[in-house]
């Protein structure tokens, strides 16, 4: 796909995607096609199918209400963008798109707010439309409840549109009808610009609507088809917050048994979210209540504890993640283990058969095979070696109000319980740090580093306080 017209001279396809609408159903201010099911925007989601059906640089979304935050939302799949000013409805927004769009033989049309549709739905409209030699292909879906869409009437022949009924003007006959208009098109280009124009904004919202193609386009003696979905719930676009909650829903239950499918546990799938971009090994089990987000990538044989949240990490083979833990943007190597109630912002890389242990936090942080920190630290901007254990209540303080500082500890070193690391510094291979000490200075390696108070003892001091409170109570 696409295919060609003759051996001679291939068919060039074109997507247009209409992304330019508000969320006014939605009861919103912002675009509504960057409102996320299954952890990303609705119209990523349709543009992922479009680019496995044709390249990006054929697929054009159509953007108006808050342009330059769509562009940027999803500037990453290499796409074309036309700018709708007014949205004056569909049939403008393929007005607008003409200088793009005409130099191809066809155009499908999709909708931005439909993020199930799937590349062979894509393929099969585009492959109907060619077969029949249409000028105008509609996909269709069969409801149960097709209440609020507008109905497709057949002519006897079958796969032929006599026309599209939208639900205000239903007779009682036709609103049995459960066959809808899907809002998905193919168009042979030639014959729909040079009838474009003839499009009417004479209706009560003042738009140019896509439906009204069929009406002209049969009118002109154009062939106008219609092809059945073969799953309905592809079509289906989120015009409500309702609706956008039953897509998620569905995206993510799908997902959910796809990894199951793969051979990956999930214990008690419905309590766990899962984004549609998330991979996991075989083997790998998901406790309940797990947040699996972004592109996150998980290895076998890992276990995931409950009430976990992990957005876009790398997690390796057999690492343990212990519940309650946040990782964000960092990466796990083989055998680790964290948490539980450790926290990984991003930038960090834990080593092989590393240990971030209770209440730990990390930030842009290195820590290296085998070393360990096991209990209530910070650790920002920080390169740990191997075999480093770094006792509990440990910081490095590495902001100076200013500017950032890094910390070395080299391999080896043992950093005793609450001290505390000044930044910049560097702590040499086999140094040990005893407990409670402040550093301010490099620590050579093999050396001993020790600055804390003095301790002093007064005997007898607690007893004589005692006594003197409870003489001046008496009094």
């Amino acid at each position: 796909m696409p295919k060609a017209k003759n051996e001679s001279q291939p068919t060039r396809t074109a997507i247009a995607i209409m992304a330019a609408g508000k969320g006014t159903r939605l009861k919103s201010k912002h675009p509504k096609v960057l409102h996320e099911v299954g952890g990303k925007p609705l119209l990523a989601h349709v543009i992922a199918a479009a680019t496995k059906v044709v390249p990006a640089n054929d697929v054009y979304a159509i953007i108006g209400h808050e342009a330059e935050r769509v562009r940027a939302a999803v500037a990453a799949s290499g796409i074309g963008f036309v700018l709708q000013e007014q949205q004056r409805g569909t049939g403008h927004a393929l007005m607008v798109a003409r200088e793009m769009l005409a130099p191809y033989d066809l155009v499908l049309v999709l909708s931005g707010d439909a993020p199930l549709i799937t590349p062979p739905t894509i393929e099969r409209l585009h492959d109907f439309h060619t077969s029949k030699k249409a000028a105008m292909t509609l996909l269709t879906a069969r409801l149960e409840n097709p209440t609020g869409y507008g109905r497709i009437l057949r002519k006897k022949a079958g796969d032929d549109v006599q026309a599209i009924v939208e639900q205000k003007n239903l007779s009682p006959a036709q609103q049995k009808i459960p066959e809808i208009n899907a809002g998905f098109y193919a168009f042979d280009t030639q014959p729909l610009f040079s009838h474009i124009d003839k499009l009417s904004s004479d209706n009560h919202h003042g738009e140019f609507y896509l439906t009204d193609m069929a009406a002209i386009l049969d009118k002109a003696k154009q062939r106008v088809v219609a092809v059945q979905a073969s799953n309905s719930y592809e079509v289906l676009g989120g015009n409500t917050r309702a609706e956008l909650a039953d897509i998620d829903q569905h995206m993510r239950m799908a997902k959910i048994r796809q990894l199951m499918a793969a051979g990956v546990t999930i214990l008690y799938p419905q309590t766990c979210v899962i984004d549609n971009d998330v991979e996991i090994g075989a083997d790998t089990v998901i406790e309940p209540f797990v947040q699996l987000r972004g592109s996150t990538r998980i290895g076998s044989d890992v276990r995931i504890g409950s009430y976990s949240v992990i957005q876009s990490c790398e997690i390796g083979d057999y690492v343990l993640v212990q519940p309650g833990c946040v990782l964000e943007h960092s990466s796990v190597n083989v055998r680790a283990s964290l948490g539980p109630y450790s926290h990984l912002r991003p930038g960090c890389e834990i080593g092989e058969d590393a240990h971030v242990g209770n209440f730990v936090e990390m930030k842009k942080t290195r820590l290296g095979k085998g070393s360990k920190a096991n209990h209530l630290t910070y650790l920002g901007d920080t390169e740990v070696g191997e075999r480093v254990n770094v006792g509990a209540g440990t910081i490095t303080c590495n902001y100076d109000g200013v500017n950032k500082h890094k910390t070395i500890i080299e391999d080896g070193v043992f950093v005793g319980s609450d001290s505390i690391l000044i930044a910049p510094i560097r702590i040499g291979k086999g140094a040990y740090v005893a407990a409670a000490t402040c550093v301010t200075e490099d620590v050579p390696a093999d050396s001993l580093a020790l600055g804390r108070a003095r301790q002093i003892v007064k005997q007898g001091w607690a007893k004589e306080k005692r006594e003197r409170a409870k003489a001046q109570k008496v009094r």
